[in-house]
């Protein structure tokens, strides 16, 4: 790996843990005992074991002085308390880099599934028979470097590398469900396709409304859908469906079945069409749901919390400081954010929600070392309390 930027050097003081990393090293151990890991870290001579690896990279995306892998392995993991608590004996940087390229991503990915089982929030119970299967479908991109050729996205203007996070998220318990790292260019519905499950219910913007056939596809699933319809569609209007009072409160102007596509060949299956007024423009959604089953207002409401995933993706992005790679294979890359979603989840799971941004400053001020576990129980206390006013106001 080529040489990463200096960092200042900073003292044992300054670091600290919270319990989130002793919780994350025993469900590591439940996930390895229910797969098989590569070769080389049953060898008896290896003395930096998996555990060591994927602790020691998910407490650099916790705490806010290491940033980097030099900062990681040339000072952090020399100090003696965090090789207590964290990785149990120094780390050059040859073993870090090397790591990634044998552990299989797929063990995070059983972490992070059994984390997701635990995460729930609180819910009326009527809400939640209404809700409660819904999943809201997307993706986001992270910049790659230039060096990480393998990311290659596009062309267009200059040359352009990222890495596509392809996400479910869950709507009533705002959490990430289902996940799947590609590089940029990797197509949003093909990696949708790998994820469906018989019964699972999804909210998707044009993007996933632009493949009429998937229509039929997702019905043969048994799955329920709301996506929103591409402008540039053909609609075959076959029933005009009446709107009530209660759909119009919700911007409802329009509902009827019909098929889409211009072509015969290219033509969808008989879907329910749902028309409602935005701040700028009409959308047209889509749904193989009656209006019995699901009301159109129900339809408009649903694709309103859409906008859950990239409130998200940003909170991911921007709170957790998920923007320095730490490693840059397609492995490491993969490590690196199921660990920003496996943290997202802990979090999540410690605090009752997900951190704001004042909740991250009391955790990183105690992973500092300059709040106790005490101040930073009162601090979490006090900023639900402020959010809760906040919302009843």
């Amino acid at each position: 790996m080529a040489r990463q930027s200096s960092q200042p050097e900073f003292s044992e003081r300054q670091l600290g843990r919270w319990k989130l990393l002793d919780d994350f090293r025993c469900r590591l151990a439940q996930a390895e005992a229910a797969g098989r890991l590569h070769p080389t870290w049953e060898s008896p001579r290896r003395k930096f074991l998996s555990a060591d690896y994927l602790s020691l990279f998910l407490f650099g995306l916790l705490n806010p002085v290491v940033r980097t892998m030099r900062g990681l392995c040339k000072t952090a993991s020399k100090l003696p308390r965090v090789q207590k608590e964290v990785c149990r004996h120094p780390v050059s940087l040859g073993s870090f880099s090397e790591a990634q390229h044998v552990l299989d991503p797929a063990l995070l990915e059983r972490v992070f599934h059994q984390l997701g089982e635990e995460v729930h929030r609180a819910q009326a119970e009527e809400v939640r028979a209404r809700l409660s299967p819904w999943r809201i479908q997307d993706s986001t991109l992270w910049e790659a470097l230039p060096r990480m050729s393998w990311a290659l996205w596009r062309t267009q203007g200059k040359t352009q590398r990222a890495v596509r996070l392809h996400l479910s998220l869950h709507v009533l318990e705002d959490k990430p469900v289902r996940a799947k790292v590609t590089r940029g260019a990797w197509c949003e519905r093909r990696a949708w396709k790998e994820n469906w499950q018989e019964g699972d219910a999804y909210i998707g913007d044009r993007n996933f409304g632009s493949d009429f056939k998937i229509f039929g596809q997702l019905n043969r699933r048994h799955c329920t859908y709301v996506l929103r319809l591409n402008d540039r569609a053909t609609i075959h209007v076959e029933e005009e469906l009446p709107v009530n009072p209660e759909d119009r409160a919700q911007g409802v102007i329009r509902q009827a079945w019909a098929r889409v596509g211009s072509q015969l060949c290219y033509r969808s299956v008989r879907v329910r069409l749902v028309w409602v007024q935005g701040p700028k423009e009409v959308l047209v959604l889509v749904t193989n749901q009656s209006p019995e089953q699901l009301s159109a207002e129900l339809v408009s409401q649903l694709y309103r919390c859409r906008w859950q995933v990239e409130l998200f993706f940003r909170w991911i992005k921007c709170i957790l400081g998920c923007r320095h790679w730490l490693a840059e294979s397609p492995e490491g890359v993969a490590i690196q954010v199921y660990l920003a979603l496996i943290a997202a989840l802990l979090l999540q799971l410690y605090t009752g929600r997900r951190p704001t941004k004042r909740m991250m400053e009391l955790i990183q001020l105690y992973l500092l070392g300059v709040a106790t576990l005490d101040d930073l129980e009162a601090g979490l206390e006090r900023e639900t309390a402020r959010l809760a006013r906040k919302k009843s106001a």
